[in-house]
């Protein structure tokens, strides 16, 4: 039941879950990570405004309206920023952070940012500042490159543009805003070199793969709108993409207290951690393969062993597609067409235009990666959804490959079904958690042995859990904060619109007094009920009645020198008919005392009221 077009209370269940699978499913953005209370009460405010009362309807109006999809992500995707937002942590990035990055790099080495949750862009924008004020404007323009990535694209298309209000630039000093924003319009743009060197894109954190080699990682009051789990994948992405003494720079809400082995706190007030030293993998370097043909026989020889290559990588059971250093589609064997719906009018188009290269999983950066480290990269168990509705399990290697001389010729990438390995995979698990069960009830006895020890650690559990409710409710506090900030922003944009509008009324109205000032007749305008409501120079000077004595006073009470009764007649008729009506001469005494013909002359208005127009001359 909706009362005043509210939903009642929802609880998060099996239909929220079933919304959010189908959102995933037709519009690829996957919130099954996110907390359930914060997602569910912000999807309840959505369909409240959409005025539905359950899940399963508001799907129905997904499926119907795609402009809804629109309406809810920005719902859900709350994009609170701003420049430098707290102010003593960024200053303390810039102070303390900042000159030991570039400290542990060579002087011409590329420093590589990435600005994760980047909403409409301030937070890129100020990383770029705050580099260009250490290192100078010429010398960050060359050496330091910065990605700003979200799941939002309407946000992304703001930060893009990098238009910006004078009130968003308000927490920039006043040669900052001078300094790296130009005047553009009503708003001001940020400088094009600089700009050049930040890199936009959408990026889902929980799914795609990270942006690799970072000195700098940084994602604010982001991670706490997700669960405990996906929180834990994406920290694993995070630690993959810093370099070895790399950064990570977090908001207010959000910790890495579980996470000390990986990472390790650079000021934990400021949310900012180092990541620790660890091994790395060695590059890769193939041999390159050789081949002397010095006869007709041998050539024909090595003819025939390279169509045998050729048909063994056609007829490979494994999805195979090979990319040139420039991007460009140069071979799909039978089982990549097959199972990817390729053909051989895919060849020579740009890798990047094919839907395989983001789905399942965003291949573009991972090939960047491979060829720049020149090493393969392997992604383990990506998910994709076939048209049948089955979910399939790739493994997918992207080997760099490299001519005989040493100069890159490429990339091959290669997928393997890995579908029934890892289903049988899942099912080893269930029946050795069964197992393990069944040894569970065989250890009871040493386990009540043990109920001392464990009562003690329940307390410790106990307490470990009540840490962490009192960080959930911190997370849930600075939530609402942001959303009432949100609020704030929107009352303060419709006060303003209030105020042009009441402006531009007070100059309607001084514009129409005017007018009957100038008018000379005595001019009287009545509302439907008689009283009038306007009441020019010219009447006041006919007969000696102020304006402000007659405002709002029935007109036919008032005692001046003209008898009203007579005007009475000629007010009923053009009430009646709509129409003006009159002039009637009548005899009347002006403001001082002389007798005089008035001619008086009614015109109707919209609503029921008239307009008395009365022009006196001179008696016998």
């Amino acid at each position: 039941m909706t009362v005043n077009g509210a939903p009642p209370e929802l609880e998060p269940g099996g239909d929220l879950e079933e919304l959010l699978v189908f959102i995933r499913e037709t519009r690829g953005f996957d919130f099954t990570g996110y907390k359930r209370s914060t997602l569910a009460r912000r999807i309840r405010k959505r369909m409240a405004d959409a005025r539905i009362a359950d899940y399963a309807d508001y799907r129905d109006r997904l499926e119907a309206d795609a402009e809804e999809f629109e309406a809810l992500f920005n719902t859900i995707l709350i994009n609170v920023t701003g420049f430098t937002r707290d102010a003593e942590a960024w200053a303390y990035l810039q102070r303390e952070v900042l000159p030991e990055l570039i400290a542990a790099r060579e002087a011409q080495e590329e420093i590589r940012v990435w600005s994760a949750g980047c909403s409409s862009g301030q937070e890129p924008y100020s990383l770029a500042i705050l580099f260009a004020e250490v290192l100078g404007i010429e010398e960050c323009a060359r050496r330091v490159k910065i990605y700003g990535t979200d799941v939002d694209e309407e946000g992304l298309r703001e930060a893009r543009a990098g238009l910006y209000s004078a009130k968003a630039l308000e927490p920039l000093a006043p040669e900052l805003r001078a300094r790296y924003f130009e005047p553009h319009g009503a708003q001001f743009v940020f400088r094009a070199d600089l700009r050049r060197r930040v890199i936009f894109g959408r990026h889902d954190i929980t799914r795609d793969a990270p942006i690799s080699r970072l000195d700098l990682l940084v994602c604010r009051n982001t991670l706490m709108y997700f669960n405990s789990e996906a929180q834990a994948r994406i920290v694993d992405r995070f630690h993959f993409a810093l370099r070895e003494g790399g950064h990570l720079f977090l908001g207010k809400a959000e910790m890495l207290l579980s996470d000390g082995e990986r990472f390790e706190v650079a000021n934990m007030r400021q949310r900012i951690f180092r990541r620790r030293p660890g091994e790395s993998a060695a590059p890769y370097n193939p041999a390159p393969l050789r081949m002397d043909a010095t006869s007709g026989a041998e050539v024909r020889e090595a003819g025939r062993r390279r169509q045998l290559r050729d048909l063994t990588l056609e007829t490979s059971p494994n999805a195979t597609v090979a990319v040139d250093p420039d991007g460009a589609v140069v071979l799909i064997n039978a089982a990549a067409r097959l199972q990817f719906g390729l053909t051989t009018y895919d060849l020579n188009r740009p890798f990047r235009d094919l839907e395989i290269s983001y789905r399942p999983i965003e291949l573009r950066s991972l090939i960047e990666q491979a060829e720049s480290e020149r090493h393969a990269v392997r992604v383990a168990a990506a998910e994709r959804m076939r048209h049948d509705g089955e979910t399939q399990f790739l493994d997918i290697v992207i080997q760099p490959m490299a001519a005989a001389d040493g100069r890159p010729a490429g990339v091959a990438l290669t997928f393997v079904d890995t579908t029934v390995a890892t289903r049988l995979n899942n099912e080893l698990t269930r029946t050795r958690g069964k197992l393990e069960s069944a040894y569970d009830a065989l250890q009871s006895t040493n386990e009540e042995l043990e109920t001392t020890n464990e009562e003690l650690q329940s307390s410790i559990e106990e307490l470990e859990t009540t840490n962490e409710e009192l960080q959930s409710t911190n997370e849930e506090l600075e939530t609402t904060n942001e959303e009432l900030q949100s609020g704030n922003e929107e009352l303060e944009t419709m006060n303003e619109e209030m105020r042009i509008r009441s402006g531009e009324l007070d100059e309607a109205r001084r514009f129409l007094e005017g007018v009957l000032s100038s008018i000379a007749a005595g001019v009287v305008v009545l509302d439907a009920d008689l009283r009038v409501h306007s009441w020019n120079r010219g009447a006041e000077e006919l007969w000696g009645l102020r304006a402000g004595e007659v405002h709002l006073r029935p007109f036919f009470t008032l005692d001046f020198g003209l008898p009203t009764d007579e005007v009475r007649r000629v007010v009923a008729d053009c009430q009646t008919s709509g129409a003006r009506s009159g002039p009637v001469e009548i005899a009347a005494v002006n403001r001082i005392g002389r007798s005089i013909v008035c001619s008086i002359a009614c015109s109707p208005m919209d609503g029921g009221g008239v307009v008395l127009l009365m022009e006196g001359t001179g008696g016998p």
